[in-house]
């Protein structure tokens, strides 16, 4: 089941290097003997489902709840720790499951209430395929978490805190006694960059590809959690919805395959990943929801034309039920969505992260719906619009705004964050890189913008525009000019109602203030500053960094 377009693989970022503890492990999970590689089948031993892919890898599966009590690769327990075995959210509760071979594949399913969980295994491979299909809420969210014994593999990456213990925020944000900062939200990934997350060392990679995200919700540039790894072990996750920093309502429905996927140190194999991998072997499975390729069809469009061509364009889908998305070709904005299930969507393109154009198609089984030329209006994307200045392009995210790309992977308090305070002049070269991609009520409001207009300009009222990519506890920005005019305090936009900005992730909803300003607040010597105020404001928030806030993406004055 593939969905959306292929996505290159960030591996500098998924590759964490490390020592592996060869034949250490004596348990299977917490809780028995681990078996050995033996030929391809499935027995039981009471206990559980004990399934030998005829490879390397064997796994159990228990048959009271679901969980992955073991899975041993070349004789090591890669599964568990602090007790705990794998599985959806925490663990669920008293569950039915059931196993079937067919041919060459093994089918483990489990069901618990509404919610149904697949475990798959193929003859002579290294990898377990994991289908969840949720129908409602009555599982909180939709994780699979895959925990790794300790010692397995070593890193020091942002989403590791092995090296610290020092909380302070929440209970997952944490310092290291050289002031970098560590939590398992600091992935730096967006869904749409990566295909695998996971570690190498010693020989032996363990992944987990992820699937398409269909049932999942946020969008291609959500971010979210993806691997962890503390002093008890580490987490490789699939998080298909989550309950920090959503913009979307969650959908439901049969989710997957992702893949848990041994190799010999090196990458998994591009055909797992999503848009590459096709399962019509497990057409005839019959998996809760399960919809083959001959049940989904394909959006083509023969190209974009109004983009502005320095920066990459992505075209999504989504409708309550399902979201898929693939890039625009730089050439000429030509672009391929398959795997997609029938029904009538929101096509939306982005430049970089900013929705310029949406229209509806439809999309029906078996077929390619293909789109003549999608002509993106001019006034659509407000950097388009003629300005006295302008600080940073309109894109849909703060990148190029001091600490911007600091902030997917660490706390606005690591050392390495530049100063979040200090005043910005139009005109310097550096007004952008000068100027911090967030504002806090408590820490840096108050930021103070100079510019000069001409006697012309000075002569006449102007609109300021301001564009924020998200907001916490309601902060939003209200300005004063010169000290004799200051705005209305806007009205909070929709966002979400969750940490964001301390967690690795600027992603809400896009939305542009915009202040009329009149002549008379100008200086009318033109020797002189203008001086813009920036105020954050909020009757919420607590203080500092968790202090009502925003994030830019822009500003500018109109001519």
């Amino acid at each position: 089941m593939s969905g959306s377009e292929s996505h290159h693989p960030v591996r500098r970022r998924t590759f964490v290097l490390g020592t592996a503890a060869a034949g250490t492990a004596a348990l299977a999970g917490p809780f028995a003997a681990p078996a050995s590689a033996a030929a391809f089948g499935y027995t039981d031993d009471g206990s559980n489902y004990v399934v030998d892919t005829g490879a390397d890898l064997v796994f159990k599966v228990s048959k009271t709840n679901g969980d992955l009590t073991s899975l041993v690769h070349r004789g090591v327990e890669y599964q568990g720790y602090g007790g705990m075995n794998s599985h959806i959210e925490s663990g669920l509760g008293t569950s039915t499951v059931s196993v079937k071979q067919s041919g060459t594949t093994i089918l483990i399913s489990v069901t618990y209430g509404t919610l149904k969980h697949y475990y798959a295994a193929r003859s002579g491979e290294n990898n377990v395929y994991l289908w969840t299909n949720k129908a409602d809420t009555s599982v909180s969210a939709t994780r699979y978490i895959l925990r790794v014994k300790k010692g397995l593999f070593l890193n020091d990456e942002p989403d590791s805190y092995t090296y610290t213990t020092s909380t302070i925020e929440a209970s997952d944000v944490f310092a290291k006694s050289d002031g970098q900062t560590r939590s398992k939200h600091y992935s730096k990934l967006r869904v749409t960059d990566y295909d695998y997350v996971g570690w190498s060392a010693g020989g032996v990679g363990l992944w987990i590809v992820r699937s398409n995200h269909e049932k999942a919700s946020g969008g291609p540039f959500y971010r979210s959690l993806l691997r962890h790894q503390s002093a008890d072990g580490g987490g490789l996750y699939e998080i298909l919805y989550y309950g920090q920093n959503q913009t979307e309502d969650q959908r439901f429905g049969l989710q997957g395959p992702y893949v848990i996927s041994f190799t010999d140190g090196g990458a998994p194999s591009s055909s797992l990943f999503p848009g590459t991998l096709t399962t019509s072997w497990a057409d005839s499975l019959g998996i809760a929801g399960y919809v083959g390729a001959s049940g989904r069809g394909r959006v083509a469009g023969v190209g974009i034309t109004g983009r502005n061509t320095a920066y990459p364009y992505t075209v999504g889908l989504a409708n309550a039920a399902a979201q898929y998305w693939g890039s625009a070709r730089a050439s000429d904005g030509y672009y391929s969505i398959g795997g997609v299930l029938p029904g009538t969507y929101t096509l939306t393109v982005y430049k970089s992260e900013l929705a310029v154009y949406s229209t509806q198609v439809t999309v029906s089984a078996g077929s390619t719906t293909t789109l003549n030329s999608v002509a993106i209006p001019s006034t659509n994307d407000p950097g388009n619009a003629s300005a006295i200045w302008r600080i940073n392009e309109w894109t849909g995210s703060p990148s190029g705004f001091k600490n911007a790309d600091l902030m997917t992977y660490a706390h606005p308090s690591d050392v390495r964050a530049t100063s979040w305070t200090g005043n910005v002049v139009v005109g310097s070269g550096s007004e952008t890189s000068a100027f911090p991609c967030y504002i806090w009520k408590d820490v840096n409001s108050g930021l103070l913008v100079y510019f000069k207009l001409t006697a012309a300009q000075a002569a006449a009222a102007h609109t300021l525009r301001i564009g924020v990519t998200t907001a916490y506890a309601n902060g939003r920005p209200q300005v004063v000019v010169n000290d004799n005019w200051t705005s209305a305090i806007p009205s909070p936009p929709t966002q979400p109602n969750t940490r964001s900005l301390t967690n690795g992730s600027y992603r809400g909803n896009n939305h542009t203030f915009t202040y009329s300003i009149p002549a008379s607040a100008w200086q009318t010597d033109t020797s002189q500053y203008n001086v813009l105020k920036i105020n954050v404001v909020s009757g919420s928030g607590a203080t500092g960094f968790l202090s009502a806030g925003t994030a830019f993406d822009a500003i500018d004055l109109l001519a």
